[in-house]
Formats: C-alpha cells, structure tokens, sequence
C-alpha cells in the first residue's frame, strides 16, 4: 500500500457529519486537509487544530457559502496560498432547512427556488470544485474526486424528490468528469449513501419512520454511521482503487434490495 502521508484533501462541509467523519478518517491517514464551513468558524477553527495536535498534519479551515458559485475560485486561490498541492477533493457540503423550502416535500407541492437551490449546491457545487482541483492535480500528476450521493434517487423516500433527482443529476456529472479527466490521471467517483444518523437527516420531519425503516429493510439490521461513508471515500481516493472512476459505489447496508 502506499503511503497517503503528505498528501491534500479539499473537502467541502466538514465539521459535522460525514464530511466531519470524512476529515477525520484521512487525518488518521497523515493527509493534509482543506476544509470548508457555512457559519460556524469557531467549530471549524477547533477541528483544524484538534486534527493538527492528534494527527501531525497540516489542516485549516475556509468558509464557503455553497449556494454562491463564484466563491469557489477565490477559495482554491487562498488554499493555494496555504497548501503546497491538492490530491483529492469530495464535494459533501448540502443545504438543509430554509434553503430548501419548495425543494423538500411532495412531487405536488415542489417549487422551483427551492429545488434550483438544491441543484446549485449538488449539481454545480461539484462541477465549480472539481474544475478548480482538477487544475491542480494535473500539476501532481493527478488525483481522485468524489461526489456524495445518495439512494434517495434509486427507490422512493417520502418528500424527497427534489433532493433524489439531483443525486442522480450529480451521478451523471461525475460520469461524464470522469471520462474526460481520465487523460490528466483523475479518477471521478461518486459514494451513494443509504439513509445515515447525521444531523440533516434529522432535519427531516419523517426521521423516525425513516430510521425505522432504514433499519427493518438494512440486511445488517442497523442505521448507516458517518464512518461508513468515510471509509468508503477514503478506499475510491487511495491506490488500491486506481483502476476505479466514472463508478457509484453504493454503501446502504443492503437496503435498496430488499
């Protein structure tokens, strides 16, 4: 195996959830991180610092509002400033809350503010980043990016149309990154998650029937963690997947086949 020691991530929404346990993982590993909060810059501050005395590695936190496309430049710009290179980087960061009022409901009752929102911190806030760390892994002779996704856009989940449709969306981008990066060494992957206990989800009105469904359909009999997700990113960014891009790789506990 080789080392991933020295080597950057840029990960988008990473001080709770999955993007935090994302962080973590590839902190354990010796990678550098880059990260990204919405408004919490004194919890963001704490983990770069926490990752940095634990791990021995280089980690700083940027703030990024992901529903504003032309903040992507100016944040690679200033990591530049403070990160010799960029090896991978994971678009997670999502919008819950106001942000998707008339993107999270019924089919009936959809909006289009709300789902355009939705698609611009999915479908775009992929797109805008990938751009910007594919310019910079071609400089190190490549890399690995990721996209979350989701199996809300392979089987029905209650009011989730607007987020599935746009899960399927980024699935297909990465797709079509994955062929034309391929040449420069970049493999574009995306991660499907099942329902996973993180705090958006409990944002969902329905989170218990959720849950309990997620855990009476799992073949593990169980809700899916951060760190199930984490881990999975982590495997699709090191050598031991090299031969893997344009792929989705589906981590659910066995859910959608049930």
């Amino acid at each position: 195996m080789h080392s991933m020691k020295g080597k950057t991530v840029v990960i988008t929404g990473a001080t709770k959830g999955i993007g935090k346990a994302i962080a973590q993982k590839f902190a354990q590993n010796g990678v550098n991180i880059a990260f990204t909060y919405n408004s919490n810059e004194a919890i963001a501050n704490e983990l770069a610092q926490q990752w940095r005395n634990e791990y021995g590695i280089y980690a700083k936190a940027y703030a990024l509002n992901i529903l504003e496309p032309e903040e992507f430049k100016p944040l690679f710009s200033t990591i530049d400033d403070d990160f010799e290179r960029i090896d991978f980087f994971v678009s997670n960061a999502m919008i819950y809350g106001r942000p998707v009022v008339g993107g999270y409901g019924k089919f009936m009752r959809l909006k289009p503010r709300g789902l355009n929102n939705i698609y611009t911190a999915t479908v775009n806030a992929f797109v805008l980043g990938s751009q910007e760390a594919a310019k910079r892994m071609e400089k190190v002779g490549g890399g690995s990016i990721i996209t979350m996704s989701s199996t809300g856009n392979l089987i029905y989940i209650d009011n989730y149309a607007g987020h599935g449709t746009n899960k399927a969306a980024v699935e297909a981008m990465s797709r079509y990154a994955a062929v034309e990066l391929g040449e420069k060494g970049i493999r574009v992957n995306a991660v499907s998650g099942g329902p996973i206990d993180t705090d958006a989800l409990k944002a969902f009105t329905n989170y218990e029937e959720v849950k309990a469904e997620t855990i009476k359909r799992s073949a593990l009999n169980r809700m899916g963690t951060p760190e199930d997700i984490a881990g999975a990113v982590y495997f699709l960014c090191t050598d031991e997947a090299g031969w893997i891009t344009g792929q989705t790789l589906v981590v659910d506990g066995g859910t959608t086949f049930r």
